[in-house]
C-alpha cells in the first residue's frame, strides 16, 4: 500500500481564531479584513506582532517586529492580545473533526497536522476530493480556512501545503517532486533554516534541485551527519510515519520562553534537561506512565517545530525520558535561534511497561525509580532547585564548549 499523508495546516491561525472569537462576542467587523495584529505586552518581551491581517502584510508589517514598528508602517493599527485558551479550543475542536474520518492523525502543533489517509483511502476515494471535503467542513462548521498538501510522505505534504495561501489543496507526489519542488530556493526546503541555506549557497546551491543532484560527500565535512539528511530531503525522500499520538490534550508537558534567544545546542539541551526533570516530577506525582515525548522549539520569527518519538516501554523515569528528549531533538537539526523550548510526555498510562534488552533489566529499573523517588522527596522538602543531575551543575562550563 502506498502512503498518502495529508498535510493540514490552519491559515494565519492566531488571527483567525481571534476573529471569530470577537465575532461570536459581537463585534461588528472581521478583523481580518482591516489593520490588525494579535500581540503582547509591550512592556515586555512578548511586545511584538505574534499575527497579522493580510492587509497589515501588504503594508510590510511582519511577524515578530514590535508594535512599535508595525505603527510606524501603519498609524491606524488596531493591536489584540492573543487568547490562548480559545486558540486551544477552536484547536481541539479541528482535531476532533478530523478524528471521526482517521485516528492516524499527528498533531505537529497546536495548528496543523499530519493525517495519514493511505489507511482508509479505501473509505473514502480519490485524496483530493476528500481534502476539499474536510477544507470545507471546517470553514463551514469552524469559520477558519485551511491549507492541505498532499503526498507521499510527511515531508513534501508539509511542503506542499506552503505552495501558496490560503485556502488551498496542493499536491506533491513522487513523481511531481522534480517539477513543483526542484526549481525552489534553497531556503524554501522543510527543515533548512537561515544560516543552513546561507551555508549551503556558499556551494553554490541556490536552489532545492541544486542540493538534490548536489554530492553529498562534498557536504559531509560542513554538515556532518546533517548532510545524508539534506540531500535526501531535496530529493522529496523522507521516511517518518505518522506517530498517531492522541489529540486529546491528556499529556502532561511545560513551555518555557526564554529571556534571549538561544542557538547553541548544548544551553538548548541545557534547558530540555531542566524541564525534563520538572515534568518528569509532575509525571510521577500522577502516577503516570509516557510513551511518547514530543519536543516544541518556537524560532525568533515564531516558526513552531515540533517532532516526537514513541517508546518502547512506558516510563516514568527522568534518565529515559532525557535520553529520548536529547535524541528527538538532535533529529530536529535546529539552527535557527531559539525562543521558546518545550517538553510533552503524551500516551500516558497507569502502568509501566518493561521489555528485556540485552542491557535493561528489572533490577535496573528499579535503581532509576529508586533514585527518582529520593530525588522527588528531597524537591518537595526543599524546592526544585535543591539537586539537579550532574551535568545540570556546571553550566558556566558547559556553555563555553563549542557546539
Amino acid at each position: 500500500m502506498k502512503k498518502i499523508i495529508m498535510h493540514i495546516d490552519v491559515n494565519n491561525a492566531f488571527l483567525s481564531w481571534s476573529a471569530i472569537d470577537l465575532l461570536n462576542k459581537g463585534s461588528k467587523y472581521d478583523i481580518r479584513n482591516s489593520y490588525a495584529v494579535i500581540g503582547g505586552d509591550e512592556s515586555k518581551r512578548s511586545g511584538i506582532v505574534l499575527a497579522k491581517s493580510i492587509p497589515c502584510k501588504k503594508l510590510g508589517i511582519k511577524t515578530a517586529e514590535t508594535l512599535y514598528s508595525a505603527r510606524k508602517k501603519c498609524p491606524a493599527l488596531r493591536v489584540f492580545p492573543p487568547n490562548f485558551s480559545f486558540y486551544k479550543e477552536m484547536s481541539n475542536r479541528m482535531f476532533s473533526l478530523l478524528s471521526k474520518y482517521s485516528p492516524d492523525i499527528e498533531v505537529a502543533s497546536i495548528d496543523e497536522c499530519y493525517l495519514d489517509y493511505g489507511k482508509v483511502e479505501n473509505l473514502y476515494g480519490d485524496p483530493y476530493i476528500f481534502a476539499k471535503k474536510i477544507q470545507t467542513q471546517i470553514f463551514e462548521e469552524l469559520g477558519f480556512t485551511v491549507n492541505i498538501g498532499i503526498a507521499n510522505n510527511k515531508l513534501c505534504a508539509k511542503m506542499a501545503s506552503d505552495f501558496s495561501k490560503p485556502y488551498k489543496i496542493h499536491t506533491l507526489y513522487e513523481e511531481e517532486v522534480e517539477e513543483k519542488m526542484y526549481p525552489l530556493p534553497i531556503e524554501d526546503l522543510y527543515g533548512c533554516g537561515k544560516k543552513t541555506s546561507e551555508k549551503l549557497k556558499k556551494f553554490g546551491i541556490m536552489t532545492i534541485g541544486d542540493l538534490a543532484h548536489f554530492d553529498v560527500e562534498r557536504l559531509k565535512p560542513t554538515f556532518k551527519n546533517m548532510a545524508t539528511s539534506l540531500v535526501e530531503s531535496a530529493r522529496g525522500i523522507n521516511h517518518d510515519s505518522v506517530c498517531s499520538a492522541t489529540w486529546i490534550p491528556k499529556g502532561i508537558g511545560n513551555e518555557i520562553t526564554l529571556s534571549k534567544d538561544v542557538q547553541s545546542k548544548k544551553e538548548i539541551l541545557l534547558y530540555l534537561q531542566q524541564i525534563t526533570e520538572n515534568v518528569a516530577l509532575r509525571l510521577r506525582k500522577q502516577k503516570k506512565y509516557a510513551y511518547t515525548v514530543c519536543v516544541t522549539l518556537k524560532t525568533k520569527d515564531f516558526k513552531r517545530k515540533s517532532h516526537q518519538k514513541k517508546l518502547m516501554n512506558a516510563t516514568d523515569a527522568t534518565e529515559e525520558l532525557y535520553n529520548a528528549v536529547k535524541e528527538v531533538f538532535l533529529e530536529m537539526h535546529v539552527d535557527e535561534d531559539i525562543r521558546l523550548i518545550g517538553v510533552r510526555f503524551d500516551h500516558l498510562t497507569d502502568y509501566r511497561t518493561v521489555q528485556g534488552t540485552l542491557f535493561d533489566t528489572f533490577e535496573q529499573v528499579d535503581d532509576h525509580s529508586k533514585l527518582d523517588e529520593a530525588v522527588d522527596a528531597m524537591k518537595r522538602k526543599y524546592g526544585t532547585k535543591v539537586i539537579k543531575k550532574a551535568s545540570s551543575v556546571n553550566q558556566v562550563a558547559f556553555k563555553n564548549l563549542k557546539d
